[in-house]
C-alpha cells in the first residue's frame, strides 16, 4: 500500500499536466480560446479533487521548475523590449506610470474601505498593478499578433511588472520592519534585493553574448545557452532570496541590446519551453483552496472591475497624446487584464522570509482565479478587435 501511495504522489503532476495539455488542444480546436484559460481550469480542479498531492511545497522541484518556466518567458519578454522607443515617445511610459499609480490608489482605497489592514491592502494594491507576462505573452505568440496594440501592451506590461514588483519588495520590507524591528533586514529584503537581482541579470546579459560571440556560436547555439543561463539565474536568485522575475527580465533586455538576434523558431523556447508553460499555468492555480476563494470572491470581483476600469481609463486618455486612437487605447488597457501567474509567484517567494500572506488576501485568491481563466480570452479579443492577429491579417 505504501509502494502504491508514492508511485501516485510522483505520478500527480506528470498526470495532471497530460490532462490540462490534452483539455488545453481539444477546447482550442473547437472554441479557439486560449490554451492557458484551460490549463488554469482543469489545473485549479484537479488541485480541489487531489489537495494532497497537487499542492507543493515552497521547497518542491515543481515550485523551483515554475520558477524556471516564469524564467524563460521573462527572459523573452524582456528582450521584446525596446527602451529606446520610449525615449522617442515618452507618453507610452507616462501612460504606463499613469494606470500603475491610478490602479494602485483605487485598489488600495477600496481595499482599505473593506475593513483590511492598511499594510494587507498596500500589498494587495502592488499586485494589482501588475499584469500577468506570461498571460500576455502566451496569448500574443499564440495568435501571432503584431501591430501598435501588440507592441505597446508588451511594453506596459514590463512597465506594469517592474513598478509592482518595486512597490511590493518596500511593502514587504515594511512588514519586515513592523514584525521584527530591524530597519537593515527590512532594507536587505527590498531596496537591496532588487538592485542584486537586477545587476545579476545585468551581467549575465552582457557576459553571455560575449561567450557565444567568442565561441562563433551565437546563431546556433543561442537558444540552448539563453535557457541554461535562466535556469542558472534562478537557481541562484532562490538560493539568495533574489528576485528571479527582475533577474530573467534584465536578462532578456539586455541581451536585445546588445544585438542579439532572437529567431521565431526560438520563440517559446521551442517543446521544452511550451512543456513548462503548461507546468506553470497548473501550478499557478493548484496553490489555491476553493474556500478562500468564494471567502475573497465578492470583494475580488469588486476589485477586479475596478482594476479593469483604471487601467483601460488611464490608457484611452493618453492614447491620442501617445500617437494612437483612443480606441486603441482602451484597446491595450483592456488587453492588460491578465494578472495571475506574476502574483502568485511574488507570494510564492514570501514564504522563504517566513512571511505566509496568504490567508489575508483571500480576495488575491478570487481575483487570481477569475484572471487565470478570464485575463487571456479579455487578451486575445482585445488583440482579435484590434486587428493585428494573425487570422485578422490573413
Amino acid at each position: 500500500m505504501t509502494d502504491l501511495l508514492v508511485i501516485s504522489d510522483e505520478l500527480a503532476w506528470p498526470c495532471a499536466m497530460l490532462l490540462a495539455w490534452l483539455a488545453g488542444e481539444f477546447v482550442h480546436r473547437w472554441t479557439s480560446l486560449p490554451r492557458i484559460s484551460v490549463y488554469g481550469l482543469v489545473g485549479f480542479l484537479l488541485a480541489q479533487a487531489t489537495p494532497d498531492l497537487l499542492v507543493p511545497d515552497g521547497s518542491s522541484q515543481v515550485t523551483l521548475l515554475a520558477n524556471i518556466a516564469f524564467g524563460l518567458i521573462l527572459f523573452e519578454f524582456g528582450y521584446r523590449i525596446n527602451l529606446r522607443w520610449l525615449r522617442v515617445n515618452p507618453w507610452i511610459a507616462v501612460s504606463g506610470l499613469a494606470e500603475s499609480a491610478l490602479t494602485f490608489g483605487a485598489v488600495y482605497l477600496i481595499a482599505h474601505w473593506q475593513g483590511m489592514p492598511p499594510l494587507t491592502a498596500l500589498l494587495l494594491a502592488s499586485l494589482a498593478m501588475s499584469t500577468s507576462p506570461a498571460g500576455v505573452l502566451r496569448v500574443i505568440n499564440e495568435e501571432r499578433s503584431s501591430g501598435q496594440v501588440t507592441e505597446r501592451v508588451l511594453h506596459l506590461v514590463a512597465m506594469n511588472c517592474v513598478l509592482a514588483l518595486f512597490v511590493f519588495k518596500v511593502v514587504v520590507g515594511f512588514w519586515v520592519f513592523q514584525t521584527s524591528g530591524s530597519l537593515t533586514q527590512a532594507v536587505s529584503h527590498s531596496l537591496i534585493e532588487l538592485l542584486a537581482s537586477a545587476v545579476l541579470g545585468a551581467v549575465a546579459g552582457m557576459v553571455t553574448p560575449a561567450l557565444l560571440r567568442s565561441l562563433g556560436t551565437l546563431t546556433r547555439d543561442g537558444t540552448v545557452a539563453f535557457a541554461m543561463v535562466v535556469v542558472l539565474l534562478v537557481s541562484i536568485t532562490q538560493a539568495a532570496d533574489l528576485s528571479p522575475v527582475l533577474a530573467t527580465l534584465t536578462f532578456g533586455l539586455m541581451a536585445r541590446h546588445r544585438r542579439v538576434t532572437f529567431t521565431r523558431t526560438q520563440r517559446n523556447f521551442g517543446a521544452i519551453g511550451e512543456l513548462l508553460t503548461v507546468l506553470l499555468f497548473v501550478f499557478a492555480v493548484s496553490t489555491l483552496d476553493w474556500q478562500r476563494v468564494m471567502f475573497g470572491a465578492t470583494l475580488g470581483l469588486l476589485l477586479l472591475m475596478v482594476r479593469f476600469a483604471t487601467k483601460t481609463i488611464a490608457v484611452a486618455v493618453f492614447a491620442h497624446v501617445a500617437g494612437i486612437s483612443w480606441r486603441k487605447g482602451a484597446l491595450i488597457g483592456v488587453a492588460l487584464s491578465p494578472m495571475s501567474v506574476f502574483a502568485i509567484l511574488l507570494l510564492e517567494q514570501t514564504r522563504y522570509m517566513g512571511i505566509v500572506l496568504v490567508d489575508e488576501l483571500a480576495a488575491l485568491a478570487a481575483m487570481t482565479l477569475f484572471m487565470e481563466v478570464l485575463g487571456p480570452i479579455i487578451t486575445q479579443r482585445a488583440l482579435i478587435l484590434a486587428r493585428e492577429t494573425a487570422k485578422e491579417e490573413g
